[in-house]
């Protein structure tokens, strides 16, 4: 153990049986604090702008990004935080750079675990310095929506997606039909110029349009 601090790890992972088996594990190692569990990334980016965790241990396709955008979109929010990816497939990578990825697959040993864990506690993520952001590529606060900005249903849209309501249920909230909240969300996503639903969350926690913790 590093000092008397112990690593401050996230769960990520839409299988509620292995994400609680993988807790009570790691629970167990001296070394080892789980912070939160989260089932999908709308979820894991609320518990990663909350608690801003060292190591976030998430299913590789949960985020629908390659690693290397995983791990800077986390960055953005918290940026002492880095990224062990799960995997059922052997020799994961990043296929976009062919970069090796810091990944459990299904032949690691929970031995084998805890030391990747403090391997990438010690030697940090597959990205060491944040980039330059770009506009386009990682919308944020200080980026203006295009071109008109939104109405005030797609920011009511907005907020209840990124407070990780399904479309049924944003529609059930405001009172109208499906169709009307998937074509808000259409809207606003190209207003924005984000493409998934977690570019949308990271959008809507940097304008403060969902609840955060009020010393953040």
């Amino acid at each position: 153990m590093l000092g008397s601090r112990k690593i401050r790890c996230a769960l990520v992972h839409d299988h509620i049986l292995l994400r609680q088996g993988l807790r009570r594990l790691l629970e167990d190692e001296p070394e080892i604090e789980i912070i939160s569990e989260s089932e999908d990334s709308v979820e894991a980016l609320r518990r990663v702008l909350e608690h801003r965790p060292e190591i976030v241990i998430a299913d590789a396709n949960v985020f629908g990004f390659t690693p290397d955008k995983v791990e800077l979109l986390l960055r953005r929010l918290s940026p002492s935080t880095h990224v062990l990816f799960l995997s059922m497939e052997e020799g994961f990578r990043d296929r976009d750079s062919r970069s090796d990825v810091n990944c459990a697959v299904r032949s690691t040993s929970a031995q084998e675990l805890l030391e990747k864990i403090k391997q990438v506690h010690s030697g940090g993520g597959l990205i060491k310095e944040l980039p330059r952001k770009s506009r386009t590529e990682w919308p944020d606060a200080t980026t203006p929506a295009r071109p008109r900005g939104l109405t005030m249903r797609e920011r009511e849209v907005l907020k209840l997606l990124a407070e990780g309501r399904t479309v049924r249920s944003a529609a059930s909230a405001l009172g109208v039909s499906i169709k009307t909240v998937d074509a808000h969300k259409f809207n606003l996503m190209r207003k924005l110029g984000i493409h998934n639903k977690a570019e949308l969350v990271m959008w809507a926690v940097r304008k403060r349009l969902v609840r955060i913790p009020s010393n953040l």
